[in-house]
């Protein structure tokens, strides 16, 4: 075990996720209180909820995540830097934008490489963050690296793999999904510069699978299974980092978390 990692420093690589399309609010605000409870980097949520995120979440150190375009990227770039600085303005400091896949298969890379900058400048010249979502499992890696390219040069500050709720209609008329596969992620963080950092959403359930993504150079994950991981590390003898970390006392007992990340 490596004597930097603590329950604390993993758990500022999570955005808890509470994007399943049924949540209620009331299962939001519990959402916003776990998150709260194991420190977690921010509390990723639907546009709408942002202003009850920000004042629940006021003073605890984890920040508010809201999506934009969420899940197919295919509003005018318009209506996503709208949607972007009213969220900001609402209280989000880390804004997750999907790139527009239909465009990005098309080949039509300036559209894409304009949508992305617009909402970027937004969410910069606002003080907040953008993290770009590309949805792997509607790419081949030329796309991918594309997007890494374009991502490098406009100076976003994370390119994601997935929404963690892309499912894919085959031709037999099921549906796949992947989200965050290892190959993958070794290829954005080879294509993207140390200044770009690396999201992985999608698939990422456990302490191992953390630990893995980490080993990748990922820094920030998108998982529903927030507290499973992190009564984990507790379990597993991590030093907590934190006296609030230090007053859970794992009980062996996991929540249920909502399908998607």
């Amino acid at each position: 075990m490596s004597p930097e990692i603590t329950v604390l420093s993993l758990a500022k690589m999570i955005d808890h996720s509470l994007l399943h399309p049924t949540m209620t609010d009331p299962q939001l605000d519990a959402g916003c209180a776990l998150a709260a409870r194991f420190e977690a980097a921010t509390v990723c949520v639907k546009p709408y909820y942002v202003p009850r995120a920000a004042e629940l979440l006021k003073g605890t150190g984890v920040l508010v995540c809201s999506v934009i375009g969420f899940p197919h990227g295919n509003s005018h770039t318009s209506i996503k830097v709208k949607e972007a600085e009213l969220a900001i303005h609402e209280g989000a400091t880390e804004i997750d934008m999907v790139a527009n896949a239909g465009r990005v298969l098309g080949g039509d890379l300036r559209y894409v490489a304009s949508d992305i900058k617009q909402v970027n400048d937004a969410c910069v010249s606002k003080g907040a963050i953008l993290k770009v979502i590309f949805e792997n499992d509607y790419l081949q890696e030329s796309h991918i690296i594309s997007l890494c390219k374009i991502c490098s040069e406009i100076g976003v500050a994370f390119v994601k793999t997935s929404t963690g709720y892309g499912f894919v209609k085959q031709a037999n008329g099921d549906y796949n999904y992947k989200g965050a596969t290892d190959a993958h992620l070794k290829l954005m963080r080879a294509h993207c510069p140390e200044t770009v950092q690396i999201k992985a959403a999608g698939g990422v359930r456990s302490l191992d699978d953390l630990l893995k993504v980490r080993g990748f150079g990922v820094s920030r994950i998108g998982a529903t299974a927030t507290e499973s991981i992190l009564t984990a590390a507790l379990e597993r003898g991590f030093p907590p980092g934190s006296t609030k970390l230090a007053a859970i006392k794992p009980s062996g007992a996991r929540a249920p978390s909502p399908a998607g990340y």
